[in-house]
């Protein structure tokens, strides 16, 4: 077996792969650019080698360099993670003439596959069912707009080297096949160092449905179930759970067998992924094979109890497969909610900062897989993914229950995340009843994400939570509390709703009427503590907890209700206070995120349409595109291409 191995790659990836390296008695090797300095994964190696600056075009995806960090610490593989490197030929061309061990696929493969246009052509030649499309390189805007015209509205605009949502657009005309095409070539050549772009129809309402295949080089090739991958958004994986509710057994093996087929005729050998689009029929289209580890691989470890890792790094060292296919079962089920440092109630912009508090939540069916702790600096450098919290059930409704409890405990402090939305997604009832789309979101949520709605049932749960923290926040003794009974209080939720409310005291909590409604609130929770942990008539319940100029703010299942409980006359007054009213900023396209401008499409005195794009901002290695929201002319421009400018930065003044 490897003595040492090094692992080009950063964040929570690069942490897996030392835990199960270490856990076979292997060292490990960390490379980090300047912004990693410190970070979680080269404090957990044995070494660590810095290879440049924070770019990862000068870094991470520098092949010379990781070949010297393993010349200068001997060692004898490298794990590519998943991005950067991990599916580039030059790559694993270049480990095998230093005659250093590639922890993934032979080249074979890597050639045909990891070249998303190649394996479609491979695959169609092999009789496997692909999507209709161009595989030919598309070479310009207006190249793109006439084959996407010739294939059919709407169509998929891929990189050829893509991965993790980068470098994808949905064109559904002309106009937004030259956008798209645009944006997607820029992408991928920050993203991948490969602008090649092909396009291909895009199938409406379609399940995305993959399968984990494990080969090595004695002739084994086994498929370890399939994972569900359609909750996504802007084509980037969010919520992904093995097995599906949508595959039955005879699905399973049709899709699995095609997935060996596909992978013993490229000679696969290691871990990789064979994705295919499902329609509602149950027709399945091949649409890419990933030769590297992907993102939501713990979910196949949870219900397989095979170590992914572990199996890539003893088939790379020319082990065989101690398993078959028989002896392959799922056991339970998992769930996987991946952690974004963005703000879904900005339009999921990117978000970056220092996590001023970090704390996972824990428990026997709770697995966190994170590259980051409190301190930690989230940089506009990289995928903006903190961490992926995964859990386990004997069925999906009991998997999904946990989700929703971890998410509630999870503490994110400092920087804009997603926590909420994941919640919120989770204890949807269309995504509990397992009716799946790649158009989700698109369509439970139209208008953007505004907060998850709160049942009756549960707001006035949350009101008398709020309740007992007012009045222990307001004794700091809860002797004091005990001793005052039967208090009368009004619980305001900004002037748009009050609550009036009589708390009683009572072992070990409080008892608050609302109308003719009594709830029994049970909590160890004392003043300073950021989480309310209780028994609220009988069911267990976690809120997040802020408290700020009088203002209770409690968050739990994606909901967040903010309130002031109040005496009855205090309550009164409150209502006679003005309300701030909000600066306007409609003569302004200010920067959203915090990132670099890539272009600025129009000049001084320009007269713009709503709707027309206005610049182009790239944060956390994607594009987005700033439009106008109504018709103007622009009075003066504040910034230009190759700027970074901070959140809310102005970019242009209209008159």
């Amino acid at each position: 077996m490897f003595k040492k191995i090094l692992i080009a790659n950063r964040g929570e990836i690069a942490c897996r792969v030392i835990r199960s390296a270490r856990a076979m008695g292997i060292q490990t090797v960390a490379v980090y650019s300047e912004a990693d300095a410190g970070a979680v994964h080269m404090q957990m190696a044995d070494e660590a080698v810095h290879i440049g600056p924070a770019a990862a075009s000068e870094s991470y995806l520098v092949i010379d360099k990781i070949i010297d960090a393993c010349k200068q610490t001997g060692a004898e593989a490298v794990h590519p993670g998943y991005g950067f490197l991990s599916e580039n030929q030059a790559f694993a061309d270049a480990l095998d003439a230093a005659g250093i061990a590639f922890i993934g696929p032979g080249q074979k493969a890597i050639a045909s596959m990891g070249d998303k246009i190649a394996s479609k052509k491979l695959a169609r030649a092999a009789g496997v069912n692909t999507v209709p499309g161009h595989m030919d390189l598309i070479t310009d805007a207006d190249h793109a707009a006439k084959i996407s015209g010739e294939i059919g509205y709407p169509v998929m605009i891929k990189a050829s080297a893509g991965g993790g949502g980068k470098g994808m657009r949905v064109a559904y005309d002309d106009g937004e096949a030259r956008e798209g095409f645009q944006s997607a070539k820029n992408e991928a050549l920050s993203s991948f160092g490969d602008d090649r772009i092909f396009i291909e129809k895009f199938v409406v309402d379609p399940h995305h449905i993959e399968i984990q295949v494990l080969a090595d080089k004695h002739g084994t090739c086994l498929y370890l179930g399939e994972r569900e991958c359609s909750i996504q958004r802007r084509h980037q994986k969010v919520i992904e759970e093995a097995p599906s509710p949508f595959v039955d057994e005879a699905l399973r093996k049709a899709m699995g067998e095609q997935a060996v087929a596909l992978a013993r005729e490229v000679d696969y050998h290691s871990a990789g992924t064979v994705e295919f689009v499902v329609g509602s029929d149950r027709s399945f289209y091949f649409l890419e094979m990933n030769t590297r580890l992907q993102v939501e691989h713990p979910v196949t470890e949870m219900i397989t109890g095979i170590d992914l890792v572990e199996q890539m790094i003893r088939v790379a060292h020319g082990e065989k497969l101690a398993i078959d296919q028989k002896d392959v079962t799922l056991t339970g089920w998992a769930v996987e909610s991946r952690l974004y440092a963005e703000d879904p109630y900005r339009g999921f912009l990117p978000s970056i900062g220092r996590l001023s508090r970090y704390r996972v939540p824990k428990g026997e069916n709770v697995r966190v897989d994170t590259g980051v702790t409190e301190g930690s600096e989230i940089t506009m450098f990289y995928d903006p993914m903190i961490a992926k919290l995964v859990t386990y059930g004997k069925d999906r409704a009991e998997a999904i229950d946990e989700m929703g409890r971890a998410l509630d405990a999870y503490e994110v402090k400092g920087i804009a995340h997603n926590i909420n939305f994941l919640n919120a997604v989770c204890n949807h009832p269309r995504f509990r009843a397992g009716d799946l789309t790649t158009g989700f979101i698109a369509e439970e949520y139209p208008d953007g994400f505004t907060g998850a709605p709160l049942n009756p049932e549960t707001y006035d749960k949350l009101v008398a939570i709020a309740v007992l923290v007012h009045a222990r926040t307001s004794s700091r003794s809860i002797k004091k509390v005990i001793k005052k009974t039967s208090r009368k209080w009004v619980v305001c939720e900004g002037k748009e709703r009050s609550t009036a409310a009589i708390a009683e005291d009572a072992k070990g909590g409080i008892d608050v009427t609302l109308d003719d409604r009594t709830i029994a609130v049970r909590s160890k929770w004392r003043p300073g503590k950021r989480k309310v942990k209780a028994k609220v008539n009988g069911f267990k319940l976690i809120a997040q907890l802020e408290q700020k100029n009088g203002v209770i703010s409690l968050t739990h299942a994606g909901a967040v209700l903010e309130v002031a409980v109040r005496r009855p006359k205090a309550a009164k007054l409150a209502e006679l206070m003005p309300i701030k009213v909000p600066a306007d900023m409609s003569k302004f396209l200010v920067c959203p995120m915090p990132g670099m401008i890539v272009a600025v499409n129009v000049d001084e005195g320009d007269e713009i349409k709503a709707g027309q794009p206005l610049a182009v901002v790239e944060a956390m290695k994607m594009e987005n595109i700033l439009r106008a929201e109504q018709d103007g002319v622009v009075a003066k421009v504040h910034a230009g291409a190759g700027d970074i400018l901070a959140v809310d930065a102005v970019i242009l003044e209209f008159e």
